[in-house]
Order: C-alpha cells, then sequence, then structure tokens
C-alpha cells in the first residue's frame, strides 16, 4: 500500500514539474514576440511547414468530418422518424457541432501528430548530436532560434486551417445531406444561417489557437528535454503527440465547461 501512495505521489510530483517547465518555456518564448517582424523569416518557413504543408490533410479530414456528423444526426433523427420534422433545423445542428467540436479538435489531433511529433524530433535531434550547445556557444538563445518561430507560427496558422477545414467540413456535410437525403442547397444552408451564430465561429477559432499553441509549445519542450541518441528521439517523438493529444481533449472539456 505504502508503495502505490509512493508511485502516485512520484506522479503527480513529476506532473507539476514538467508543467512548470512547460510555463517556463512559454515565459522565455514570449520575451521574443517583439522580434517577429526581424525574425520573419524563421516564421514564415514555419509558418509554411505548419500551415500551407498541412492544408491538404485538413481538407481531406475536414470534409469526411462534415459528412460523416451529417450522416451520423440524419440518422439519429430517422431512427426516431424526426428527418422530415428537422430538416428546417439540421443544417444549423450540423454546423454546430462541427465548429465547435469536431474540427477545432481533429484538426488539432491531426497537426499534433504531424508537426508536433516533428518538432520533437528535430528539435531533439540537435539536442542529443549537440546543435543546440552549438547555438549557446555562439550566444544564440534557443527560445528565440527555436523556439519563438515555431510557437508563434502554430498560433498563427492553427485559426486559418480551422476556418478552411471549417469550409470544407460544410460542403461535405451538405453534399452527403443533397445525396441520400435529398436536401436542396437552399434548405441546407438556409438553416445555417437562420440559427447559427457568430459566436459559434468565434469558439472554433479560439479553440484552434490555444491547441497550435499546446501542440507547439509541448513539442519544443520535449525536444530541449530529448536524450539518449536516436532511441531517445524516436521517444520524444510518441510522447509529444501524446502529451499534445492528452491536452487538447483536457483543454476541450475544460472548455465546454466553462464556454
Amino acid at each position: 500500500m505504502l508503495n502505490f501512495f509512493a508511485v502516485i505521489g512520484r506522479v503527480v510530483i513529476n506532473f507539476f514539474i514538467e508543467l512548470g517547465q512547460i510555463v517556463m518555456l512559454l515565459i522565455n518564448v514570449l520575451r521574443y514576440f517583439p522580434r517577429v517582424i526581424k525574425d520573419r523569416r524563421l516564421i514564415i518557413e514555419q509558418m509554411t511547414i505548419i500551415g500551407a504543408d498541412s492544408l491538404p490533410l485538413v481538407v481531406l479530414i475536414g470534409s469526411f468530418t462534415g459528412a460523416i456528423a451529417a450522416l451520423q444526426a440524419a440518422l439519429l433523427f430517422t431512427k426516431f422518424n424526426m428527418i422530415e420534422i428537422t430538416r428546417p433545423f439540421l443544417g444549423a445542428s450540423i454546423a454546430t457541432a462541427v465548429f465547435t467540436e469536431l474540427t477545432p479538435v481533429l484538426t488539432a489531433l491531426v497537426i499534433a501528430g504531424r508537426v508536433g511529433g516533428a518538432m520533437a524530433a528535430q528539435i531533439g535531434t540537435m539536442n542529443v548530436t549537440e546543435q543546440i550547445d552549438a547555438l549557446e556557444m555562439m550566444a544564440i538563445d534557443k527560445n528565440r532560434f527555436l523556439g519563438m518561430p515555431r510557437i508563434f507560427a502554430a498560433l498563427a496558422m492553427m485559426p486559418i486551417l480551422a476556418v478552411f477545414s471549417n469550409l470544407v467540413a460544410m460542403i461535405g456535410a451538405y453534399i452527403l445531406t443533397a445525396v441520400k437525403y435529398d436536401f436542396s442547397f437552399y434548405q441546407f444552408f438556409d438553416s445555417v444561417q437562420r440559427f447559427f451564430s457568430m459566436r459559434e465561429i468565434w469558439i472554433s477559432l479560439s479553440k484552434s489557437f490555444i491547441f497550435g499553441g499546446v501542440t507547439a509549445l509541448v513539442g519544443c519542450h520535449v525536444g530541449f528535454r530529448t536524450s539518449g541518441g536516436a532511441e531517445g528521439v524516436g521517444n520524444s517523438t510518441v510522447r509529444a503527440f501524446t502529451i499534445s493529444a492528452a491536452s487538447i481533449l483536457v483543454i476541450d472539456a475544460l472548455f465546454g465547461y466553462v464556454v
């Protein structure tokens, strides 16, 4: 029994230690945000990786997310013989689920797997091969040169990716309802126009902004703490995605409770 409580205690202590390290990294990175214009080349390079290079995957995920959301909503109403009654409201209900929950979370999870893991692997490789030590020998702060461009780019690009994901999700939802349930364009989008609110768009963008920052912050933190050669880099890649995905889901739950 004592060993059990000792293990729980170590887990809790290690959690707060790592949380403190992440917060300190965030503070150190925020100090360099005024240098955004001066370091714009580094930031634009990361924005290309996070944004433009991820766009095809985000569009693919978004389109199927919308189609699946529309299918499940329509099947649920059909199960209770309410599909005809709910026709004037189906588009808005799908849009609410897509904008506020599905696309922000799924897009963030995709970016966490594609970008967060890559950040951890890249920075981790630099760490184990002593390239970061070389930067420090040249008086180049790793938080400015490696951390700030990635975190700023993630904060800037994730809401943009969410916008594209939301748009293609609604197109996918309309196509499925039109083909399977004979919805007209006016019938579907008139519901969205009448019952959808700007608040739901702001929730979607706010979530995406926070999720992007968390993903980049965790990726950089894990990369800076990498050790143990090639095996350590592999472990850091998995660990960065695991922590990012768990953080995204926890923050989403807290967001839903607060908002």
